[in-house]
């Protein structure tokens, strides 16, 4: 059981610093200025996001974070 331990701790640890770096590489999701103006956000740029970097990191974001929640569940279990 402690080389299960070991393991899973690597994992959340490489996680969490993969959590940390791919969050500093997204974009701001502020409008800025443009909604000032009344201009659209329903551009092609942002319909098609999903396919771009910027929908890559979100996804990545998104498994991140729940491999985060299940191995922190995990290691909290009084078993260990």
């Amino acid at each position: 059981m402690a080389v299960l331990k070991t393991i899973l701790m690597i994992a959340f640890i490489i996680i969490c610093l993969a959590i940390t770096v791919i969050i500093l590489l997204q974009e701001g999701k502020s409008a800025g200025l443009g909604s000032l103006s009344g201009q659209s956000t329903d551009s092609y740029w942002n319909k098609n996001k999903g396919h771009s970097r910027e929908g890559i990191l979100i996804k990545a974001t998104s498994v991140l974070v729940l491999l985060f929640f299940v191995i922190a569940a995990v290691l909290n279990i009084g078993s260990f």
